[in-house]
């Protein structure tokens, strides 16, 4: 597809062979020309022929027809929506048969780097904003401040930096020498409520935005401990109470149905994966109002590869990805039918980076309409992360974070998928 942009001046963007280039958003007015308009999912209306008006990296007006000279960009044939939000992502990393081999030989200036190139990736798939929950502190922090400080092209990044997680489960180091794992073990493992609670105070200190738990067992942890509830209720009770009193919300992977309800019992915000929820689960999430995270590109992923010719999984986790995986489709369709606010999250790193938009057609599969799978990556996920007044909506005042594709996403969902015009915060990337 050609380039949209046109008559941006010294500012122009353009794209040569496949490669996303960046140009600085002007310091006057720039002006928008959009054929299609979702600016608000919640109300699913589209508006034509509008022209979005920004003052640097903010919008200031949105007016009818096409106005404005000078710094102007063309998308008039397309339609444009709110820049999306994976609310669960792990970019310093990727599943592949080295694995296991990278966790061990990979610096943490190794990862940040590995992260950079993911989180371009990511951009430019249309996702303006994606909360990492996961990854060594030092890497995902360095990664989130690159790119807030303009060093890296990414996404915003919440990061949540080392789960808080239990000695032995899953998110500390499992399936090494004795001696590495009591090397490569994170400040964030505990047990006990008092250790916890040192835990998640520590997680703060270090810089993280959220606080992910992991609550269960989980698939690719290489041990074979199963998927149910790992922290006690007097640990979830601690690590709730004491990430609230420092202003951070809790989320926690969590497939067993007793990890889940046990979790959402003890206060917490919202729930990754939820593989066995059961229908008390969803009267406790119906009850708090809590987000459900679905992530069913990793059951998918998972799934795949352990019943592939190549699985490259260990026996451990192969089990449990085959008992796991295939069953993420029909747990979302039961949230969702039953009212439980559901917010996107893909856990790309599991699947690969860059791909996160093919989220959007397993949720639709799950029983979503394609206005209500966009409304899990803008206004619901921007709800779940606290975030409405910087993401999810195409509002005055609000950053400039938009997308545009070809075809209208409202009929199909796959379009999504082909993502041709990024801006974050006023600055513009294309792609032929």
């Amino acid at each position: 597809m050609k380039s949209w942009i046109l008559g941006l001046a010294s500012a122009a963007i353009f794209a040569s062979a496949g490669v996303a280039q960046q140009a600085t958003a002007p310091a006057g007015r720039s002006y928008i020309h959009a054929g299609r308009l979702l600016a608000d999912p919640a109300s699913g209306t589209v508006l034509r022929d509008k022209t979005i008006v920004l003052e640097g990296k903010r919008i200031v007006e949105i007016r009818d027809g096409f106005v404005g000279e000078g710094a102007v960009i063309d998308l008039s044939k397309a339609f444009v929506l709110p820049g999306l939000i994976d609310s669960h992502v792990h970019l310093t990393g990727q599943q592949n048969p080295n694995s296991r081999l990278d966790g061990v030989t990979q610096s943490n200036a190794d990862q940040a780097m590995v992260g950079a190139g993911y989180a371009r990736r990511t951009l430019m798939a249309g996702f303006t904003t994606v909360a990492d929950l996961g990854g060594t502190n030092e890497s995902v922090f360095a990664l989130r401040d690159g790119i807030k400080r303009g060093n890296v092209v990414g996404p915003r990044i919440i990061a949540s930096g080392s789960a808080v997680s239990i000695h032995g489960g899953h998110g500390d180091i499992n399936g090494y020498r004795d001696d590495i794992m009591h090397m490569l073990s994170e400040q964030s493992i505990c047990s006990g409520p008092e250790d916890c609670m040192r835990a998640v105070r520590v997680q703060v200190r270090s810089g993280a935005d959220i606080i992910k738990i992991t609550a269960t067992g989980g698939v690719l942890s290489n041990t074979a401990a199963g998927l149910n509830q790992q922290f006690s209720e007097a640990e979830l009770a601690a690590i709730v109470e004491s990430a609230h009193r420092m202003g951070r919300q809790v989320t926690a992977h969590a497939h067993g149905v007793d990890g889940i309800n046990a979790f959402l019992k003890a206060g917490g915000d919202s729930i990754e994966h939820g593989t066995y929820l059961d229908k008390e689960s969803i009267r406790l999430f119906q009850r708090a109002g809590t987000y459900l995270v679905p992530t069913l590109m990793a059951g998918d992923f998972v799934a795949r590869i352990a019943n592939g010719p190549n699985n490259f999984f260990t026996p451990a986790q192969t089990d449990k990805a085959r008992k796991a995986g295939p069953l993420l489709i029909d747990m979302a369709r039961r949230a969702h039918d039953a009212g439980v606010r559901i917010a996107f999250g893909t856990d790309s790193g599991v699947s690969a980076h860059g791909d996160n938009a093919q989220e959007f057609a397993l949720l639709v599969r799950a029983g979503l309409t394609p206005i209500d799978a966009i409304r899990t990556a803008t206004v619901n996920a921007a709800a779940h992360l606290q975030i409405s007044d910087q993401a999810g909506r195409i509002a005055v005042g609000m950053p400039a974070d938009l997308i545009a594709v070809a075809g209208d996403p409202l009929k199909d969902v796959t379009e999504l998928e082909r993502v041709n015009f990024v801006m974050r915060e006023g600055v513009a990337y294309a792609k032929d």
